[in-house]
């Protein structure tokens, strides 16, 4: 069941990755409003992998300890963990250097929701008949 979990977190992770990148350079494309100090390719990288396997292990944790209710009970704390973090790129302060820092949270609250969504959308390839 581990080996499962993992793979559906390292899966997720990279899925969310790629999709943080690619909005990351439409972003900029669309707004001309360079974050690459603040949030580059390694950082959206880095972030959606902390993310996806730190989840890994909550739900390998969850449905082991609570066996019937395990799943529900992490889907819902990862939701709501990460409507929480919505905070973090809109309380964040940018250095001074940066222009039009108005902009950072257009691009960076989306991102919040990008290893979440991941991990929902890649569920179902990783559900088999004995959870």
């Amino acid at each position: 069941m581990f080996k499962r979990a993992f793979f559906h977190g390292l899966t997720a992770s990279v899925l969310a990755a790629i999709v943080g990148i690619i909005y990351n350079r439409i972003y900029f494309f669309a707004t001309e409003a360079d974050f690459s100090k603040v949030l580059n390719i390694g950082s959206i990288t880095g972030i959606s992998v902390m993310v996806c396997m730190l989840a890994t292990f909550i739900y390998f944790g969850l449905a082991t300890w609570l066996k019937k209710t395990g799943e529900i009970v992490f889907n819902f704390l990862f939701s709501i963990i990460s409507f929480a973090c919505v905070m973090i790129p809109i309380s964040i302060s940018l250095p001074l250097s940066i222009k039009t820092p108005e902009l950072f949270p257009g691009l960076a609250v989306p991102m919040v929701f990008f290893p979440a969504l991941a991990w929902y959308t890649l569920k179902p390839l990783f559900t088999g008949s004995n959870k």
